[in-house]
């Protein structure tokens, strides 16, 4: 079977054999889908299909006129097969905008055809709860038919060249300054060993190759990825190839390319192996063979565990899984596709890789690949509404949960960015929250099930936080509830599986809700400092039914436009995540260039700045604000984790999932999250266990130095018995015993303990 996904809004294409079957999947319900069927010849086949066409079905034609980015790919292949655009035959609707999360129909082809699946919708307002959401299509081949080749994936761009290395074999290859390399792992969980040398330099008879550990040592990190660490480089630390996307994070620079030695050791004499094989493929360009080549391990899934061994294990890379590389340089290059089938290195079953060389004048975003579930089609990482205006600012991104944030601004860095939000007003961009519209008669229901919060307390256009707990107990993730009306809620929070999981225990109680996705459709910015009232003030219009900004209360939000009634649909919400006074405003992204841009102007003679991820998390580890992955992960309660006051087990009576687990974890607790003030100037860190002589009672959880105090501060969760304010402990540098930094327990907020500049 294969998967692939029609994103909401979006087009794709499949092609079917005769006996092969089509299944289009509403994973969330709500979304109608258009299909549009044609034969070899270009004719209009859904009855191929057993489709018939629908009057009015018109979605495809209207989409393949748009001039977009994400359409022109789709409508240059149809022309490339005779398919003409300008009289596109009727559609077919699969069903329309009306249906339950999870329908579903099965086609089978009875004729080759090629097909065109669409997701069509509005695009979308902030105000509204009608964002198109992606449909699924799962395509099972003729189970008759002799196994064929994985397919491989649609070109990215302009082809220069590609050819496939089979299993235990090598190819040598050159590349000029700016093209582009892509290795993809054709039927997955198959390595790859790729050398480089710099061309002239093999023309001198010198031997100027990529080099593993300068890599490592200039990058400071175990692989380069795409973003600010993203580069290769040589023996004379020269930047020789740049990571442009990875679909899969997981690759290797340690170990040596796979060698006779190795496979002679385990008792297999003579096998084939990737060092002699890159030997071999690099002998033309006058290259010296070597018994074991330092290679970069493509899709090599190693590791070093707790006793300092290295490890190995079957690949994360998925059939169609890639990496993206651009030439910084002439270069000769060599890839494997490894032999090895003795152990998990190749998922016990070496297959093929195939190499695309595209031309240097291609632009392909750089993009890290992100999976909601293992069997999930990888999302690339997404630039916001708001990054034209902030990439005008910076070029520090760092890669957040699938999107591009800017992590400190040039010309300004993070002590300033934090002092500007302490003292006037700044800005950014927090597009990365997942958002979720939660609909139908039995949402209520849903979110009192689901959340720790008493939802049925929340009224119209007020917010709450929250906690959203396994049943044991620990926490799925955090976020914020907006009661847009009686049965329509939006929940905002950090992790993509919240939704499928809001799915699922829907089904598992039989309720008639619905849980969308809208975070492609709904971008925003934080307004943070004590001029943000002013600043908003200015820009936020809100009719008789809505209150005015400077009326807005704590963790309520109003429904509004920019400037006036004829500007464009905007939320502002009174939440933020600094511990200051400070809004969100909500908007589509096709307007956030222009919120942006009203937000400098007016902000501009107020001391507006922007702020990044660096000075952010300064200003939440001062406001005792917790975040996902260091104060709590599913084995953390939210007790653990500091925010055991949206747990209110006394007030919420009815039975929530993890409740009966919270009351047993609420009357024993074992740990608690408390702040830690360092005696000296040297920082602690995520991870940094807390001694109180040999034992280890506590783990720092998150870490800054203070602007304002001028301490070392830390979040720390800890044993109960050593929580007492005023308790000394040490935080643990090395192995924890070898170093040790003093310290004094204290209250987990170290700013505004009261929230009065919050609630001001």
């Amino acid at each position: 079977m294969e998967r692939y996904k029609v994103a909401g809004g979006g087009l794709t294409v499949i092609a079917l054999a005769a006996g092969d079957q089509l299944e289009v999947i509403d994973p969330e319900g709500l979304q109608a889908c258009e299909l549009q069927v044609w034969d070899a010849q270009g004719r209009e086949a859904l009855a191929a299909l057993g489709l018939r066409s629908s009057p009015g079905a018109v979605a495809i034609a209207t989409m393949l006129q748009r001039d977009s980015a994400s359409v022109r790919p789709v409508r240059t292949g149809l022309q490339r097969r005779g398919i003409d655009l300008a009289a596109l035959p009727s559609a077919c609707q699969l069903w329309p905008a009306d249906g339950l999360a999870g329908q579903r129909q099965r086609c089978t082809a009875t004729d080759d055809v090629l097909v065109v699946v669409a997701a069509p919708g509005p695009s979308g307002s902030v105000h509204a709860q009608d964002a198109p959401t992606p449909l699924a299509l799962h395509v099972h081949r003729h189970a008759t038919r002799i196994l064929q080749a994985v397919p491989l994936p649609a070109p990215l761009g302009e082809v220069v060249d590609e050819f496939t290395i089979a299993p235990g074999t090598a190819r040598s290859y050159t590349v000029s300054p700016g093209q582009y390399i892509q290795v993809i792992d054709v039927a997955g969980r198959q390595c790859s060993d790729f050398v480089a040398f710099n061309r002239r330099a093999l023309e001198r008879g010198i031997e100027q190759e990529l080099d593993p550990t300068v890599t490592r040592t200039l990058s400071g990190r175990a692989y380069p990825g795409p973003g600010l660490h993203s580069r290769f480089f040589d023996r004379q630390m020269q930047p020789v190839l740049e990571v442009v996307q990875d679909t899969v994070g997981r690759h290797d620079t340690f170990g040596l390319a796979c060698a006779a030695r190795y496979y002679e050791s385990m008792g297999y004499f003579g096998h084939a192996n990737c060092s002699d094989n890159l030997s071999a493929a690099l002998a033309a360009y006058g290259v010296q063979a070597r018994p074991g080549w330092p290679a970069i391990n493509f899709f090599y899934n190693t590791g070093v565990d707790a006793h300092d061994q290295l490890t190995m294990d079957e690949p994360w890379s998925r059939p169609g899984d890639h990496v993206l590389l651009r030439a910084l340089d002439e270069m000769v290059c060599a890839n494997t596709s490894c032999p090895d089938d003795i152990d998990p290195a190749n998922g016990w079953m070496p297959t093929d890789i195939h190499i695309r060389i595209y031309a240097a004048q291609e632009r392909f975003s750089m993009a890290i690949a992100h999976r909601a579930t293992p069997d999930a089609e990888p999302v690339l990482t997404r630039e916001s509404g708001f990054h034209p205006a902030t990439s005008a600012l910076t070029r520090q991104f760092t890669e957040y949960r699938g999107w591009w944030t800017p992590s400190r601004y040039d010309g300004h860095g993070a002590i300033e960015e934090y002092h500007a939000c302490r003292e006037r007003v700044a800005v950014m961009d927090l597009s990365a929250l997942r958002k979720f519209e939660v609909i139908g008669p039995d949402a209520e229901a849903l979110m009192q099930h689901c959340l720790t919060r008493d939802i049925k307390k929340l009224a119209v256009g007020q917010v709450v936080y929250s906690a959203m707990c396994y049943p044991h107990g620990g926490m799925l993730d955090d976020g914020t509830l907006l009661r847009l009306g009686p049965d329509n809620f939006r929940w905002i929070c950090g992790e993509d599986y919240a939704g499928i999981w809001l799915r699922e225990q829907a089904q598992k109680l039989g309720m008639k809700v619905w849980i969308k996705s809208a975070s492609d459709h709904i971008h925003n910015i934080a307004v943070q400092g004590p001029r943000s009232r002013e600043l908003l003030s200015q820009m936020v219009s809100s009719p008789g039914t809505q209150p005015t900004l400077d009326k807005l209360g704590w963790f309520r939000f109003l429904v509004g436009r920019l400037d006036d009634h004829n500007g464009c649909p905007i939320m502002v919400s009174r939440t933020g995540y600094t511990g200051e006074l400070g809004y969100e405003v909500w908007c589509h992204p096709s307007d956030a260039p222009r919120v942006w841009a009203r937000i400098w102007e007016l902000g501009a003679p107020l001391g507006l700045t922007p702020l990044g991820l660096e000075a952010l998390d300064t200003l939440r580890i001062e406001a005792g604000l917790v975040f996902a992955g260091y104060e709590f992960c599913d084995q953390t309660d939210p007790f653990e984790a500091g925010i055991g006051f949206c747990v209110p087990l006394k007030s919420k009576t009815d039975d929530f999932i993890g409740r009966d687990a919270l009351i047993e974890r609420a009357a024993h607790p074992q740990r608690k999250l408390v702040g830690l003030v360092l005696d000296g100037n040297e920082t602690a860190a995520h991870g940094d266990g807390v001694y109180i002589g040999h034992a280890q009672v506590g783990v720092i959880t998150s870490a800054t130095r203070s602007p304002l105090t001028g301490q070392n501060i830390a979040l720390c969760r800890i044993s109960v018995t050593s929580a007492a304010p005023g308790t000394r402990v040490e935080v643990g540098k090395l192995d924890g015993h070898q170093k040790r930094l003093p310290a004094s327990v204290g209250p987990a907020i170290f700013y505004d303990p009261d929230k009065s500049r919050v609630r001001a």
